[in-house]
Protein backbone atom coordinates (compact mmCIF):
# COMPACT_ATOMS: atom_id res chain seq x y z
CA UNK A 1 0.00 0.00 0.00
CA UNK A 2 1.36 3.41 -0.95
CA UNK A 3 1.56 5.96 1.86
CA UNK A 4 0.18 9.45 1.25
CA UNK A 5 1.65 12.57 2.78
CA UNK A 6 -0.41 15.53 3.92
CA UNK A 7 2.52 17.80 3.07
CA UNK A 8 2.49 19.09 -0.51
CA UNK A 9 5.37 17.56 -2.42
CA UNK A 10 8.32 19.90 -2.97
CA UNK A 11 10.41 20.15 -6.10
CA UNK A 12 12.90 17.40 -6.80
CA UNK A 13 16.60 18.24 -6.38
CA UNK A 14 16.89 18.54 -10.18
CA UNK A 15 13.96 20.97 -10.31
CA UNK A 16 15.33 22.87 -7.32
CA UNK A 17 18.62 23.44 -9.12
CA UNK A 18 16.81 24.50 -12.26
CA UNK A 19 14.64 26.98 -10.35
CA UNK A 20 17.68 28.43 -8.61
CA UNK A 21 19.42 28.84 -11.93
CA UNK A 22 16.40 30.62 -13.39
CA UNK A 23 16.33 32.98 -10.41
CA UNK A 24 20.02 33.79 -10.60
CA UNK A 25 19.82 36.37 -13.36
CA UNK A 26 23.29 37.75 -12.76
CA UNK A 27 25.04 34.40 -12.38
CA UNK A 28 25.93 31.48 -14.59
CA UNK A 29 24.42 28.05 -14.41
CA UNK A 30 26.12 24.91 -15.59
CA UNK A 31 26.51 21.19 -15.24
CA UNK A 32 29.12 19.80 -12.90
CA UNK A 33 31.60 17.93 -15.12
CA UNK A 34 32.03 15.11 -12.60
CA UNK A 35 28.58 14.53 -11.10
CA UNK A 36 26.48 15.69 -14.06
CA UNK A 37 24.28 17.74 -11.74
CA UNK A 38 23.05 21.24 -12.50
CA UNK A 39 24.52 23.89 -10.23
CA UNK A 40 25.05 27.60 -9.95
CA UNK A 41 28.50 28.61 -11.15
CA UNK A 42 29.63 32.09 -10.12
CA UNK A 43 33.30 31.28 -10.76
CA UNK A 44 34.09 30.62 -14.42
CA UNK A 45 36.60 28.05 -15.59
CA UNK A 46 38.86 30.88 -16.75
CA UNK A 47 38.79 32.29 -13.21
CA UNK A 48 39.58 28.86 -11.75
CA UNK A 49 42.59 28.50 -14.02
CA UNK A 50 43.77 31.99 -13.13
CA UNK A 51 43.42 31.36 -9.38
CA UNK A 52 45.35 28.11 -9.63
CA UNK A 53 48.10 29.58 -11.78
CA UNK A 54 48.55 32.64 -9.55
CA UNK A 55 48.44 30.81 -6.23
CA UNK A 56 50.33 27.60 -7.00
CA UNK A 57 53.85 28.99 -6.56
CA UNK A 58 53.27 30.99 -3.34
CA UNK A 59 51.19 28.15 -1.88
CA UNK A 60 54.05 25.74 -2.45
CA UNK A 61 56.49 28.19 -0.88
CA UNK A 62 54.28 28.55 2.19
CA UNK A 63 53.95 24.79 2.57
CA UNK A 64 57.68 24.01 2.70
CA UNK A 65 58.75 24.53 -0.90
CA UNK A 66 59.37 21.90 -3.57
CA UNK A 67 61.32 18.78 -2.64
CA UNK A 68 64.46 18.99 -4.77
CA UNK A 69 66.78 16.31 -3.38
CA UNK A 70 64.77 13.40 -4.77
CA UNK A 71 63.71 14.29 -8.33
CA UNK A 72 62.81 10.67 -9.04
CA UNK A 73 60.09 10.87 -6.39
CA UNK A 74 58.37 13.88 -7.93
CA UNK A 75 58.66 12.38 -11.42
CA UNK A 76 57.00 9.22 -10.19
CA UNK A 77 54.19 11.09 -8.43
CA UNK A 78 53.58 13.15 -11.57
CA UNK A 79 53.50 9.98 -13.67
CA UNK A 80 50.82 8.41 -11.47
CA UNK A 81 48.91 11.67 -11.30
CA UNK A 82 48.81 12.12 -15.06
CA UNK A 83 47.54 8.55 -15.55
CA UNK A 84 44.58 9.45 -13.34
CA UNK A 85 44.13 12.90 -14.86
CA UNK A 86 43.88 11.31 -18.31
CA UNK A 87 40.73 9.41 -17.26
CA UNK A 88 39.14 12.21 -15.23
CA UNK A 89 35.85 13.82 -16.24
CA UNK A 90 37.38 17.21 -16.85
CA UNK A 91 40.32 18.26 -18.96
CA UNK A 92 42.48 20.68 -16.96
CA UNK A 93 46.19 21.56 -17.06
CA UNK A 94 46.91 19.20 -14.16
CA UNK A 95 50.24 19.58 -12.38
CA UNK A 96 51.68 17.51 -9.55
CA UNK A 97 54.51 18.45 -7.17
CA UNK A 98 56.04 17.02 -4.01
CA UNK A 99 56.58 19.45 -1.15
CA UNK A 100 59.38 19.38 1.41
CA UNK A 101 57.17 19.08 4.48
CA UNK A 102 56.84 16.36 7.11
CA UNK A 103 53.15 17.18 7.58
CA UNK A 104 51.19 14.26 6.08
CA UNK A 105 48.95 16.06 3.62
CA UNK A 106 47.91 16.59 0.04
CA UNK A 107 45.91 19.44 -1.46
CA UNK A 108 44.45 20.80 -4.69
CA UNK A 109 43.88 24.31 -5.97
CA UNK A 110 41.27 25.18 -8.60
CA UNK A 111 42.45 24.47 -12.11
CA UNK A 112 44.15 21.15 -11.31
CA UNK A 113 47.19 22.34 -9.34
CA UNK A 114 47.95 19.49 -6.91
CA UNK A 115 50.64 18.91 -4.28
CA UNK A 116 51.50 16.04 -1.97
CA UNK A 117 53.84 16.33 1.00
CA UNK A 118 56.95 14.28 1.65
CA UNK A 119 55.48 13.29 5.02
CA UNK A 120 52.48 11.64 3.39
CA UNK A 121 54.51 9.72 0.81
CA UNK A 122 56.57 7.99 3.50
CA UNK A 123 53.33 6.85 5.18
CA UNK A 124 51.94 5.09 2.09
CA UNK A 125 52.70 1.50 1.10
CA UNK A 126 51.81 1.18 -2.57
CA UNK A 127 51.30 2.96 -5.87
CA UNK A 128 47.59 2.21 -5.60
CA UNK A 129 47.41 4.06 -2.27
CA UNK A 130 49.18 6.99 -3.93
CA UNK A 131 46.63 6.80 -6.73
CA UNK A 132 43.86 6.94 -4.12
CA UNK A 133 45.34 10.15 -2.70
CA UNK A 134 45.87 11.79 -6.09
CA UNK A 135 42.54 10.63 -7.47
CA UNK A 136 40.79 12.21 -4.49
CA UNK A 137 42.57 15.53 -5.07
CA UNK A 138 41.90 15.43 -8.82
CA UNK A 139 38.17 15.19 -8.07
CA UNK A 140 38.40 18.24 -5.80
CA UNK A 141 39.66 20.20 -8.81
CA UNK A 142 37.53 18.53 -11.46
CA UNK A 143 34.29 18.82 -9.46
CA UNK A 144 34.93 22.50 -8.67
CA UNK A 145 34.95 21.98 -4.90
CA UNK A 146 37.27 24.92 -4.29
CA UNK A 147 35.29 27.13 -6.66
CA UNK A 148 32.02 26.11 -5.02
CA UNK A 149 33.41 26.96 -1.60
CA UNK A 150 34.18 30.44 -2.91
CA UNK A 151 30.70 30.67 -4.37
CA UNK A 152 29.22 29.92 -0.96
CA UNK A 153 31.35 32.68 0.52
CA UNK A 154 33.38 30.22 2.58
CA UNK A 155 36.75 31.58 3.64
CA UNK A 156 38.10 29.46 6.47
CA UNK A 157 41.11 29.81 8.71
CA UNK A 158 44.62 29.70 7.35
CA UNK A 159 46.06 26.52 8.83
CA UNK A 160 49.33 26.75 6.97
CA UNK A 161 52.49 25.01 8.04
CA UNK A 162 54.26 26.72 10.92
CA UNK A 163 57.52 26.85 9.00
CA UNK A 164 60.86 27.17 10.72
CA UNK A 165 61.30 30.75 9.56
CA UNK A 166 57.94 31.78 11.03
CA UNK A 167 58.58 30.18 14.39
CA UNK A 168 62.09 31.48 14.81
CA UNK A 169 62.07 35.01 13.44
CA UNK A 170 58.95 36.46 15.02
CA UNK A 171 59.11 38.12 18.42
CA UNK A 172 56.38 35.71 19.50
CA UNK A 173 55.52 32.23 18.27
CA UNK A 174 54.07 33.50 14.99
CA UNK A 175 53.42 30.96 12.30
CA UNK A 176 53.91 31.55 8.62
CA UNK A 177 50.20 32.11 8.12
CA UNK A 178 50.39 35.28 10.22
CA UNK A 179 53.54 36.48 8.51
CA UNK A 180 52.22 36.17 4.95
CA UNK A 181 50.63 39.25 3.47
CA UNK A 182 47.06 39.14 2.23
CA UNK A 183 47.63 38.30 -1.44
CA UNK A 184 49.94 35.39 -0.73
CA UNK A 185 47.51 34.01 1.83
CA UNK A 186 44.68 33.41 -0.64
CA UNK A 187 46.03 30.05 -1.79
CA UNK A 188 46.81 29.02 1.77
CA UNK A 189 43.22 29.72 2.77
CA UNK A 190 41.97 27.61 -0.10
CA UNK A 191 44.21 24.61 0.50
CA UNK A 192 43.36 24.53 4.22
CA UNK A 193 39.60 24.95 3.87
CA UNK A 194 37.58 22.11 5.27
CA UNK A 195 35.46 20.70 2.50
CA UNK A 196 31.98 19.60 3.46
CA UNK A 197 31.11 15.99 4.16
CA UNK A 198 29.41 15.60 0.77
CA UNK A 199 32.45 16.94 -1.10
CA UNK A 200 34.78 14.55 0.72
CA UNK A 201 32.58 11.51 0.06
CA UNK A 202 32.17 12.63 -3.54
CA UNK A 203 35.94 12.86 -3.96
CA UNK A 204 36.37 9.40 -2.44
CA UNK A 205 33.75 7.86 -4.75
CA UNK A 206 34.82 9.40 -8.04
CA UNK A 207 38.47 9.09 -7.11
CA UNK A 208 37.97 5.33 -6.82
CA UNK A 209 36.30 5.32 -10.24
CA UNK A 210 39.29 7.14 -11.68
CA UNK A 211 41.55 4.55 -10.07
CA UNK A 212 39.70 1.73 -11.80
CA UNK A 213 39.71 3.52 -15.16
CA UNK A 214 43.49 4.01 -14.85
CA UNK A 215 44.02 0.33 -14.02
CA UNK A 216 44.54 0.55 -10.24
CA UNK A 217 42.90 -1.59 -7.58
CA UNK A 218 40.23 0.70 -6.05
CA UNK A 219 40.36 -1.29 -2.80
CA UNK A 220 43.55 0.62 -1.98
CA UNK A 221 41.28 3.56 -1.10
CA UNK A 222 39.82 1.40 1.67
CA UNK A 223 43.20 0.47 3.12
CA UNK A 224 44.27 4.10 2.84
CA UNK A 225 41.34 5.35 4.90
CA UNK A 226 41.72 2.50 7.40
CA UNK A 227 45.35 3.49 7.84
CA UNK A 228 44.43 7.14 8.35
CA UNK A 229 41.76 6.29 10.92
CA UNK A 230 44.28 4.22 12.89
CA UNK A 231 47.02 6.82 12.62
CA UNK A 232 44.68 9.65 13.60
CA UNK A 233 44.38 8.02 17.03
CA UNK A 234 48.13 7.99 17.56
CA UNK A 235 50.11 10.81 19.13
CA UNK A 236 53.71 11.83 18.75
CA UNK A 237 56.14 12.75 21.49
CA UNK A 238 54.56 16.20 21.79
CA UNK A 239 51.09 14.76 22.37
CA UNK A 240 49.86 15.81 18.94
CA UNK A 241 47.81 13.62 16.65
CA UNK A 242 49.72 12.15 13.72
CA UNK A 243 47.24 13.85 11.39
CA UNK A 244 47.01 17.12 13.32
CA UNK A 245 47.45 20.14 11.12
CA UNK A 246 46.69 20.49 7.46
CA UNK A 247 45.36 16.97 6.87
CA UNK A 248 42.46 17.94 9.14
CA UNK A 249 41.13 19.71 6.04
CA UNK A 250 39.66 16.35 5.03
CA UNK A 251 39.81 14.11 8.11
CA UNK A 252 39.43 10.32 8.03
CA UNK A 253 36.45 8.58 9.59
CA UNK A 254 34.84 5.18 9.96
CA UNK A 255 32.02 6.44 7.76
CA UNK A 256 34.43 7.08 4.92
CA UNK A 257 35.92 3.61 5.31
CA UNK A 258 32.43 2.08 5.09
CA UNK A 259 31.47 4.22 2.10
CA UNK A 260 34.68 3.31 0.30
CA UNK A 261 34.09 -0.36 0.99
CA UNK A 262 30.59 -0.12 -0.48
CA UNK A 263 31.89 1.80 -3.51
CA UNK A 264 34.62 -0.80 -4.12
CA UNK A 265 32.00 -3.56 -4.07
CA UNK A 266 30.25 -1.87 -6.99
CA UNK A 267 33.45 -1.67 -9.03
CA UNK A 268 35.31 -4.38 -10.86
CA UNK A 269 37.71 -6.17 -8.55
CA UNK A 270 41.43 -6.27 -9.20
CA UNK A 271 43.96 -3.92 -10.72
CA UNK A 272 47.49 -2.71 -10.11
CA UNK A 273 48.68 -2.40 -6.51
CA UNK A 274 52.30 -1.64 -7.26
CA UNK A 275 53.70 -2.12 -3.76
CA UNK A 276 57.13 -3.27 -4.91
CA UNK A 277 57.72 -0.39 -7.32
CA UNK A 278 56.44 2.14 -4.81
CA UNK A 279 58.83 0.90 -2.12
CA UNK A 280 61.70 0.98 -4.57
CA UNK A 281 61.06 4.58 -5.65
CA UNK A 282 60.50 5.78 -2.09
CA UNK A 283 63.51 3.97 -0.61
CA UNK A 284 65.84 7.04 -0.72
CA UNK A 285 63.12 9.20 0.83
CA UNK A 286 62.51 6.67 3.59
CA UNK A 287 66.24 6.45 4.24
CA UNK A 288 66.35 10.21 4.74
CA UNK A 289 63.45 10.20 7.19
CA UNK A 290 65.63 10.15 10.36
CA UNK A 291 67.36 13.35 9.21
CA UNK A 292 64.05 15.14 8.67
CA UNK A 293 62.80 13.93 12.05
CA UNK A 294 65.89 15.44 13.69
CA UNK A 295 65.22 18.74 11.93
CA UNK A 296 61.57 18.73 13.02
CA UNK A 297 62.67 18.14 16.61
CA UNK A 298 65.17 21.00 16.28
CA UNK A 299 62.46 23.40 15.07
CA UNK A 300 60.24 22.37 17.98
CA UNK A 301 63.06 22.93 20.49
CA UNK A 302 63.80 26.34 18.96
CA UNK A 303 60.14 27.27 19.26
CA UNK A 304 60.53 26.61 23.02
CA UNK A 305 63.69 28.78 22.97
CA UNK A 306 65.83 25.76 23.83
CA UNK A 307 68.48 26.88 21.38
CA UNK A 308 71.27 24.62 22.65
CA UNK A 309 69.23 21.48 21.97
CA UNK A 310 67.88 22.91 18.72
CA UNK A 311 71.40 23.63 17.49
CA UNK A 312 72.60 20.12 18.38
CA UNK A 313 69.68 18.45 16.59
CA UNK A 314 70.06 20.67 13.51
CA UNK A 315 73.77 19.85 13.27
CA UNK A 316 72.95 16.15 13.48
CA UNK A 317 70.27 16.46 10.77
CA UNK A 318 72.80 18.23 8.52
CA UNK A 319 75.39 15.52 9.14
CA UNK A 320 72.89 12.86 8.07
CA UNK A 321 71.77 14.73 4.93
CA UNK A 322 74.27 17.51 4.15
CA UNK A 323 72.74 18.39 0.75
CA UNK A 324 69.39 19.44 2.27
CA UNK A 325 69.29 23.22 2.16
CA UNK A 326 66.51 23.42 4.77
CA UNK A 327 68.85 22.05 7.43
CA UNK A 328 71.44 24.75 6.76
CA UNK A 329 68.68 27.35 6.84
CA UNK A 330 67.51 25.89 10.15
CA UNK A 331 70.96 26.37 11.64
CA UNK A 332 70.89 29.96 10.43
CA UNK A 333 67.43 30.47 11.93
CA UNK A 334 68.60 29.16 15.28
CA UNK A 335 71.65 31.42 15.30
CA UNK A 336 69.53 34.42 14.32
CA UNK A 337 66.94 33.65 17.00
CA UNK A 338 69.82 33.47 19.45
CA UNK A 339 70.88 37.00 18.41
CA UNK A 340 73.94 35.81 16.49
CA UNK A 341 73.28 37.23 13.01
CA UNK A 342 76.93 37.17 11.93
CA UNK A 343 77.18 33.45 12.75
CA UNK A 344 73.90 32.84 10.91
CA UNK A 345 75.02 34.26 7.55
CA UNK A 346 77.26 31.36 6.39
CA UNK A 347 74.40 28.92 7.02
CA UNK A 348 72.04 31.02 4.92
CA UNK A 349 74.66 31.28 2.17
CA UNK A 350 74.81 27.50 2.05
CA UNK A 351 71.03 27.12 2.13
CA UNK A 352 70.61 29.50 -0.80
CA UNK A 353 73.34 27.76 -2.79
CA UNK A 354 71.65 24.37 -2.30
CA UNK A 355 68.09 25.56 -2.94
CA UNK A 356 67.99 28.96 -4.67
CA UNK A 357 64.26 28.66 -5.35
CA UNK A 358 63.04 28.71 -1.74
CA UNK A 359 62.22 31.94 0.06
CA UNK A 360 63.35 30.92 3.57
CA UNK A 361 67.10 31.25 3.13
CA UNK A 362 66.74 34.69 1.54
CA UNK A 363 64.42 35.92 4.28
CA UNK A 364 66.58 34.75 7.15
CA UNK A 365 69.77 35.84 5.42
CA UNK A 366 68.32 39.25 4.60
CA UNK A 367 67.33 39.85 8.20
CA UNK A 368 70.73 38.71 9.44
CA UNK A 369 72.46 41.04 6.96
CA UNK A 370 70.23 43.94 8.03
CA UNK A 371 71.11 43.41 11.68
CA UNK A 372 74.83 43.60 11.03
CA UNK A 373 74.42 46.69 8.84
CA UNK A 374 75.01 45.08 5.43
CA UNK A 375 72.24 46.96 3.63
CA UNK A 376 73.29 45.88 0.13
CA UNK A 377 72.94 42.17 0.82
CA UNK A 378 69.89 42.73 3.02
CA UNK A 379 68.08 44.57 0.23
CA UNK A 380 69.05 41.98 -2.37
CA UNK A 381 68.04 38.93 -0.36
CA UNK A 382 64.86 40.39 1.14
CA UNK A 383 63.71 41.50 -2.32
CA UNK A 384 64.23 37.98 -3.66
CA UNK A 385 62.44 36.54 -0.65
CA UNK A 386 59.43 38.79 -1.23
CA UNK A 387 59.32 37.81 -4.91
CA UNK A 388 59.02 34.16 -3.95
CA UNK A 389 56.62 34.69 -1.03
CA UNK A 390 55.57 38.13 0.23
CA UNK A 391 55.96 38.18 4.00
CA UNK A 392 55.65 40.99 6.50
CA UNK A 393 59.25 40.75 7.83
CA UNK A 394 60.72 41.13 4.34
CA UNK A 395 58.44 43.97 3.26
CA UNK A 396 58.74 45.81 6.58
CA UNK A 397 62.53 45.81 6.48
CA UNK A 398 62.56 46.77 2.81
CA UNK A 399 60.37 49.71 3.83
CA UNK A 400 62.82 50.72 6.53
CA UNK A 401 65.70 50.66 4.07
CA UNK A 402 63.75 52.60 1.44
CA UNK A 403 63.03 55.28 4.03
CA UNK A 404 66.67 55.35 5.08
CA UNK A 405 67.65 56.04 1.47
CA UNK A 406 65.14 58.91 1.25
CA UNK A 407 62.54 57.16 -0.94
CA UNK A 408 59.47 57.80 1.23
CA UNK A 409 56.97 56.86 -1.46
CA UNK A 410 58.51 53.43 -1.99
CA UNK A 411 58.82 52.95 1.77
CA UNK A 412 55.11 53.67 2.18
CA UNK A 413 54.26 51.06 -0.49
CA UNK A 414 56.29 48.42 1.35
CA UNK A 415 54.72 49.33 4.69
CA UNK A 416 51.21 49.26 3.23
CA UNK A 417 51.82 45.80 1.76
CA UNK A 418 53.29 44.47 5.03
CA UNK A 419 50.36 45.88 7.00
CA UNK A 420 48.09 43.24 5.41
CA UNK A 421 49.73 40.70 7.73
CA UNK A 422 48.31 40.04 11.19
CA UNK A 423 51.79 39.54 12.69
CA UNK A 424 53.79 41.88 14.90
CA UNK A 425 55.71 42.94 11.80
CA UNK A 426 52.37 43.77 10.17
CA UNK A 427 51.39 45.88 13.15
CA UNK A 428 54.72 47.71 13.07
CA UNK A 429 54.25 48.35 9.37
CA UNK A 430 50.73 49.66 9.99
CA UNK A 431 52.18 52.05 12.56
CA UNK A 432 54.66 53.30 9.98
CA UNK A 433 51.84 53.89 7.50
CA UNK A 434 49.93 55.90 10.09
CA UNK A 435 53.06 57.80 11.08
CA UNK A 436 53.53 58.83 7.45
CA UNK A 437 49.91 59.68 6.64
CA UNK A 438 48.60 61.03 9.94
CA UNK A 439 50.19 64.49 9.76
CA UNK A 440 48.87 64.96 6.19
CA UNK A 441 45.42 63.42 6.63
CA UNK A 442 44.52 63.19 10.35
CA UNK A 443 40.78 62.85 9.67
CA UNK A 444 41.44 59.51 7.97
CA UNK A 445 42.35 58.01 11.33
CA UNK A 446 40.66 60.30 13.86
CA UNK A 447 36.89 60.77 13.89
CA UNK A 448 35.11 63.70 15.53
CA UNK A 449 31.44 64.19 16.41
CA UNK A 450 29.37 66.76 18.33
CA UNK A 451 27.03 65.99 21.22
CA UNK A 452 25.08 67.86 23.93
CA UNK A 453 25.71 66.91 27.55
CA UNK A 454 23.07 66.83 30.30
CA UNK A 455 23.45 70.61 30.80
CA UNK A 456 23.00 71.38 27.09
CA UNK A 457 26.71 72.20 26.61
CA UNK A 458 28.47 71.30 23.36
CA UNK A 459 30.83 68.33 23.76
CA UNK A 460 33.30 67.07 21.17
CA UNK A 461 33.74 63.30 20.94
CA UNK A 462 37.04 62.21 19.42
CA UNK A 463 37.73 58.57 18.46
CA UNK A 464 41.05 56.98 17.47
CA UNK A 465 40.45 54.64 14.53
CA UNK A 466 44.14 54.10 13.85
CA UNK A 467 45.80 50.75 14.67
CA UNK A 468 48.26 52.59 16.96
CA UNK A 469 48.02 55.06 19.81
CA UNK A 470 47.76 58.76 18.92
CA UNK A 471 48.47 61.94 20.86
CA UNK A 472 48.18 65.73 20.46
CA UNK A 473 44.87 65.53 18.63
CA UNK A 474 43.86 69.03 17.51
CA UNK A 475 40.24 69.73 16.56
CA UNK A 476 38.06 72.73 15.74
CA UNK A 477 34.27 73.02 16.26
CA UNK A 478 32.49 74.44 13.19
CA UNK A 479 28.95 75.70 12.63
CA UNK A 480 27.76 75.03 9.07
CA UNK A 481 25.12 76.75 6.99
CA UNK A 482 22.36 75.14 4.97
CA UNK A 483 24.71 74.62 2.01
CA UNK A 484 27.59 73.28 4.10
CA UNK A 485 29.46 76.57 4.25
CA UNK A 486 31.27 77.50 7.46
CA UNK A 487 29.26 80.15 9.31
CA UNK A 488 31.27 80.17 12.48
CA UNK A 489 34.56 78.67 13.57
CA UNK A 490 35.50 78.30 17.22
CA UNK A 491 39.02 78.19 18.58
CA UNK A 492 41.04 75.02 18.09
CA UNK A 493 41.51 72.67 21.02
CA UNK A 494 44.39 70.26 21.68
CA UNK A 495 43.73 66.97 23.45
CA UNK A 496 46.67 66.40 25.78
CA UNK A 497 46.08 62.74 26.55
CA UNK A 498 47.02 59.71 24.42
CA UNK A 499 44.23 57.71 22.81
CA UNK A 500 44.71 53.97 22.42
CA UNK A 501 43.39 52.27 19.27
CA UNK A 502 39.60 52.35 19.35
CA UNK A 503 39.48 54.67 22.37
CA UNK A 504 37.14 57.67 22.57
CA UNK A 505 37.39 60.87 24.56
CA UNK A 506 34.70 63.48 25.30
CA UNK A 507 35.92 67.08 25.72
CA UNK A 508 34.19 70.35 26.38
CA UNK A 509 34.19 72.07 22.98
CA UNK A 510 34.64 75.49 24.57
CA UNK A 511 31.56 76.89 22.86
CA UNK A 512 29.05 76.82 25.71
CA UNK A 513 25.42 75.76 25.36
CA UNK A 514 23.80 74.78 22.09
CA UNK A 515 20.20 74.14 21.14
CA UNK A 516 19.04 70.70 19.89
CA UNK A 517 18.01 72.36 16.61
CA UNK A 518 21.53 73.70 15.98
CA UNK A 519 23.39 70.49 16.92
CA UNK A 520 23.02 68.76 13.49
CA UNK A 521 24.84 71.71 11.91
CA UNK A 522 27.91 71.38 14.14
CA UNK A 523 30.99 69.57 12.87
CA UNK A 524 34.20 68.64 14.66
CA UNK A 525 37.07 69.12 12.23
CA UNK A 526 40.23 67.15 12.96
CA UNK A 527 43.21 69.37 12.24
CA UNK A 528 46.18 67.39 13.48
CA UNK A 529 47.53 64.46 15.49
CA UNK A 530 50.74 62.51 16.08
CA UNK A 531 51.57 58.83 16.60
CA UNK A 532 52.17 58.12 20.28
CA UNK A 533 55.70 56.96 21.12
Amino acid sequence: MREHSTTPPGPTPRWTAALLCAAALLTGCGVNPVTGKQELQFVSEAAELQIGAQQYAPSRQSQGGDLRLFPGVEGYVAEVGQKLAAVSDRALPYEFVVLNSSVPNAWALPGGKIAVNRGLLTALDSEAELAAVLGHEIVHSAARHGAKAQERGILLQTGVLAAQIGVLLGDGNEDLGNLMVLGAGVGAQMISMKYGRDAELESDLYGMRYMQRAGYDPRAAISLQEKFVALSKQQDARGQSWLEGLFASHPPSEERVARNRAAAASLQAGGLVGAERYQQVMAPLRAARPAYEKADEAATAAGRKDYARARSLAVEATRLLPQEGRFHQLQGDIALAGKQPREALPHYDKAIALDPGYFGGYLGGGLAAYRIGDRTRARQWLSRSAELLPTAPALYHLGLMARESGDRDQALKYFQAAADSSSEFGKQAAAEVVRDELPRNPSRYIAGAAQRDARGMLVAVVENRAPVGVRDVVFTPLLLGDNGEILEQSRSIRLSRTLAPGERASIDAGVGSITPEALPRVRIRIDGAAVAP
